[in-house]
């Protein structure tokens, strides 16, 4: 009965062994790398949002405009004097024309940098900045919104047929209303990714698994349906984390694989 049970018994004991082999055993034979090594690489690597500078081009760009339209009004439409100036710079061409014509460009770029923060703003959330997407998910719309505003509102003033006068007057109160709420919008926008630029912060993700790994008293991630949330907002949330985390693995099992070859 024994020397029966014997075999029963080691072998039940080698499949013990080689299950707890298994699970114990690490992925990868070398040293474990510490999260904080693990957050410094993820920090070296933070790639910045490079709108700032388009922002801040396209800003200059609407005074510049705002300021010469305001000029051709005065001396071309209304001909406050050197009349000869201006037909020898535009020959042919209207002084209304061509401030209409200025304010197609100007929208046409409007459009191209919101393209522009739309293609960084997607790249930044498949990286993980959650957070900073929603937060800037409004105000990355607001310029083109304004400037369509003013062309809905500039061809409402085109086709009142107003008086000379009271056209152009009309005409330079939108575009300076346009100027004075679209531009403190597109600074603000700037303001707020150079702060993210200059954080240089880790993904959602990792800033949450840090700070439950020292904090006792942090609060559960929002990634659960809650008292007070929009289910619509939950599952976006939840559908933009799990798109993130199939890339932050891979892209972890490569910097674990080169930081145990460092070591």
């Amino acid at each position: 009965m024994d020397s029966k049970g014997a075999p029963q018994y080691a072998a039940a004991g080698t499949s013990v062994d080689m299950t707890r082999s298994t699970e114990e055993d690490p992925l990868v034979d070398g040293p474990l790398i510490s999260a904080d090594t693990l957050h410094s690489v993820i920090r070296r690597e933070f790639q910045t949002i490079p709108t700032p500078c388009p922002a801040v081009l396209l800003s200059f760009l609407h005074i510049v405009y705002v300021a010469l339209s305001m000029c051709v009004a005065l001396v071309c439409v209304l001909k406050f004097g050197r009349e000869e100036e201006c037909a020898s710079v535009l020959g042919n061409v209207r002084g209304e024309s061509v401030i209409v014509f200025g304010k197609v460009c100007l929208w046409v770029l409007v459009l191209l940098f919101g393209g522009c923060v739309q293609h960084h703003h997607n790249r930044a959330r498949s990286r993980g900045y959650l957070r900073f997407y929603r937060q800037t998910q409004g105000l990355k719309y607001l310029p083109l919104t304004i400037h369509s505003t003013g062309n809905v509102l500039l061809l409402a003033v085109l086709a009142a047929r107003l008086s000379e006068p009271v056209f152009v007057y009309m005409m330079l109160s939108v575009l300076g209303l346009e100027l004075l709420v679209g531009l403190p919008c597109l600074l603000f926008y700037t303001v707020k990714v150079m702060q993210f630029n200059r954080e240089r912060a880790v993904p959602d993700v990792s800033q949450e698994e840090h700070s439950h790994t020292y904090s006792n008293t942090s609060l559960p991630t929002e990634t659960g349906f809650r008292e007070g949330s929009s289910l619509e907002e939950v599952v976006e949330k939840q559908a933009d984390l799990i798109e993130y985390l199939k890339q932050h693995n891979t892209l972890l099992s490569k910097r674990l694989l080169n930081l145990t070859a460092q070591h």
